[in-house]
């Protein structure tokens, strides 16, 4: 069994933000999953994206690289 330890790289409010950044880790090979924590009555919370520990430099840089913060 492949344990993988994801850490939260990002989070937004912003709908459209997390496929943009899922698909910049796409294109690096960098798996990623996301977690919808918004209420769907009352639109507030945030999108999280998560990597594996062991990717979380190179999508760190790549999140600079795009001027993502």
């Amino acid at each position: 069994m492949n344990n993988i330890n994801w850490i939260k790289i990002y989070s937004t409010n912003q709908i459209q933000q997390p496929e943009i950044i899922k698909s910049i880790f796409e294109e690096a090979d960098i798996p990623c999953t996301s977690i919808d924590k918004k209420d769907s009555s009352y639109i507030f919370g945030e999108i999280e994206i998560y990597v594996p520990e062991e990717k979380l430099a190179e999508a760190t840089s790549l999140l600079k690289e795009h001027q993502i913060s």
